[in-house]
């Protein structure tokens, strides 16, 4: 090998060695990524808690406390007054809307899950239109129909309160419970498990009882967080079709919150207080919840 060889060859073993391979500019560029998802992350982190922050340090003030100037500073004197308040104003309500949320989420999944096994799995002539008329509910909104649906409860003597509350949100709730359970079984189920139980001579109810309901958990989670929270936090339906003796958290939560002078320590507990309930609901059921989603739920 010549001198000019051997060296243009040293040249060149050198430059590759300086040369930073594509796996490093790969880690790199991942890295860089990886911290802007996480700053982006941080910064909607602290837009959510932010508002919480606010609500909570607030909840535990005086009245002499709240004011403009000192909403962001922690509390001069700590109190649970305001709690105690909140909580005296809001029990009976409390009581009344687990009465209305639980039955009413219980019943209109069920509805739903029967609407969309029927629609999924044990088809008829027509389904798809029948199927198209009850997604048509979910896109009615309820400032549409409040004095009809007033005026008709008003008509058939039934009186304001919860079991009218209840009857209302079963209706409102068919179309999306329909259309969850339906994508739900069109994904989950195979066609050969129902066409083996029609043959072993299942019917219809048979087979929805003993064969779909036990696969039926994720969707029914699903389901039961959705009703329950938009039960819960309803107060439309409630302002119409209620009144302020016999009415859910939410009216009472207006009513903690109204008057010439407000207390804004006790509305604020009066606000973290009502969201309790629900924020139990999605910690308990939450991992099923996903599952629920990732499973087909809500897949067209």
């Amino acid at each position: 090998m010549s001198a000019d060889t051997a060296a243009a060859t040293g040249h060149a073993a050198a430059a590759i060695r300086q040369k930073p391979g594509r796996g490093a500019i790969a880690d790199g560029s991942t890295r860089r990524s990886r911290t802007v998802r996480y700053v982006l992350l941080l910064l909607f982190l602290l837009f959510v808690l932010i508002p919480v922050y606010v609500v909570l340090i607030t909840s535990f003030k005086t009245s002499g406390d709240t004011t403009a100037a000192s909403q962001w500073s922690f509390p001069k004197t700590w109190t649970l007054d305001p709690w105690r308040k909140a909580w005296d104003v809001l029990q009976p309500y409390m009581i009344r809307s687990l009465s209305l949320a639980i039955p009413a989420a219980i019943i209109s999944s069920m509805i739903g899950s029967v609407n969309g096994f029927v629609l999924a799995r044990w088809r008829f002539p027509g389904a798809n239109i029948v199927f198209a008329f009850i997604l048509f509910g979910m896109f009615i909104p309820y400032q549409a129909v409040m004095l009809p649906l007033r005026t008709t409860f008003t008509e058939l003597d039934v009186t304001r309160g919860v079991p009218t509350l209840i009857v209302a949100h079963c209706i409102y709730g068919i179309p999306i419970c329909t259309l969850i359970f339906r994508n739900y079984y069109a994904t989950i189920v195979p066609n050969e498990i129902i066409e083996s139980a029609r043959v072993d001579g299942a019917g219809l109810i048979q087979t929805y009882a003993r064969i779909i309901l036990p696969i039926s958990i994720s969707g029914f989670v699903v389901t039961l967080i959705w009703q329950f929270t938009s039960v819960w936090n309803d107060f439309l339906f409630a302002l119409f079709l209620t009144q302020q003796n016999n009415g859910p958290v939410t009216l009472g939560l207006a009513a903690l919150a109204g008057g010439q002078k407000v207390d804004y320590a006790a509305s604020m507990a009066g606000a973290l207080i009502t969201s309790f309930p629900t924020l139990i609901v999605y910690i308990l059921l939450g991992r099923w919840f996903i599952g629920g989603l990732m499973a087909g739920a809500l897949k067209g």
